[in-house]
């Protein structure tokens, strides 16, 4: 059985019904990553993973996911703003395909399109500073895509 998903829905119905989830911004020099309540109805960024390669970058991942006993990942997709997919979507949809082969958990893509604008908006809003901003835009790019996630997993769930 596949666990890469690229319908949300399909995702939300290979989940259990509680459980914390994973949202991850991967970037080509870091991966921002975020998680969710058991509840699964807020995002809160974690922390941001500096990329080696990818062994490493998904042993990372995978500690996290253990440590906080997550039951899904969602991967934020870097759609062209017209919709298609260049190489940084084939990148990641890659990186969703390498690791899987290392975890049973599911895996779903969000449209990632403004998340890091969004974050760096209100990290201007909150007044943060240039160098600040530069060292969590990643994980709050990841709570972004992370709570676009949720928000329709919740929708899915009350239709």
């Amino acid at each position: 059985m596949t666990t890469v998903h690229d319908d949300i829905a399909a995702f939300a119905a290979s989940l259990p019904r509680m459980g914390a989830l994973a949202g991850l911004d991967l970037g080509t020099k870091t991966i921002g990553v975020a998680v969710s309540d058991s509840l699964r109805s807020v995002a809160s960024p974690l922390l941001t993973i500096r990329r080696e390669k990818f062994t490493i970058d998904a042993e990372a991942l995978l500690k996290i996911v253990a440590e906080r006993e997550l039951k899904g990942i969602v991967l934020g997709l870097p759609r062209n703003m017209d919709g298609s997919e260049g190489p940084r979507a084939q990148s990641t949809r890659a990186f969703a395909r390498n690791l899987a082969k290392l975890t049973p958990l599911p895996i779903t893509f969000w449209d990632e399109r403004l998340s890091t604008v969004a974050a760096e908006r209100a990290l201007l809003e909150a007044d943060t500073s240039r160098a600040r901003r530069a060292q969590v835009i990643d994980h709050v790019a990841a709570g972004y895509i992370l709570q676009g996630a949720l928000d329709r997993l919740a929708h899915l769930a009350r239709s």
